[in-house]
């Protein structure tokens, strides 16, 4: 298991199964809308204080991996 992995946790029952930061209340999604709102990495450290910047790219990485997935044409 890469590094990222070991941040990203899914709980059937916490935040309706989404994937969480660390088992934190703080979900991938909302990281990444924080992102795409034009928030900086620094500035989401500092308006949630309980996440590291590892995770932020953590996040990303789930992102990436969850969009990158083969295609089979029929």
């Amino acid at each position: 298991m890469n590094e990222w992995q070991k941040r990203i946790s899914i709980d059937p029952n916490q935040c309706g199964g989404r994937p969480c930061i660390r088992g934190l209340r703080i979900r991938v999604i909302d990281i990444l809308d924080l992102l795409a709102a034009g928030l900086s990495q620094d500035e989401i450290l500092e308006e949630l204080p309980d996440l590291e910047k590892e995770d932020i790219l953590a996040a990303l990485k789930y992102a990436s991996q969850k969009l990158n997935h083969p295609v089979i044409a029929a």
